[in-house]
């Protein structure tokens, strides 16, 4: 099968951790509002790329996240940026922004992201803050 390649607009976002709460014996574990509204936002997005049915076998997904650059540096460090020679080292971690796109994608393009066997991740910063994803089944 034919690779399936998209992009989707907007500033990554990271995953952020579920909350425990407990109320006598009873444990509730909360995904933060944020976490939600932005799988939700991502799958939407993405639903015009989804296959006819999940994925069932190995895959090799690749995510390239593109950060949008601060405005509060100059215009020399800018270029730079554009060009490749600044990184972004700061916050969020890179797993984290795999995590929400890998379980947004959970039961859509895929049946678990525990078929994704190869997981390619790069964080750059860009003009237009955006996801490259690209999802190849593996034989």
């Amino acid at each position: 099968m034919k690779p399936i390649i998209y992009e989707v607009l907007g500033q990554p976002i990271a995953k952020g951790r579920a909350r425990s709460m407990q109320r006598g014996e009873f444990i509730a574990h909360v995904t933060p509002e944020k976490t939600r509204v932005a799988e939700n936002s991502f799958l939407a997005q993405s639903l015009p790329y989804k296959p006819a049915t999940p994925l069932e076998g190995p895959l090799k997904v690749s995510l390239t996240f593109i950060m949008p650059i601060p405005k509060s540096k100059s215009k020399k460090w800018k270029g730079a940026a554009m060009a490749g020679s600044e990184l972004p080292t700061k916050k969020p971690d890179i797993d984290n922004l795999a995590k929400l796109v890998l379980d947004s994608l959970n039961g859509v393009f895929w049946l678990d992201d525990k078929q994704v066997v190869v997981l390619n991740l790069i964080k750059i910063y860009g003009a237009i803050p955006m996801t490259l994803i690209e999802i190849e089944e593996l034989p």
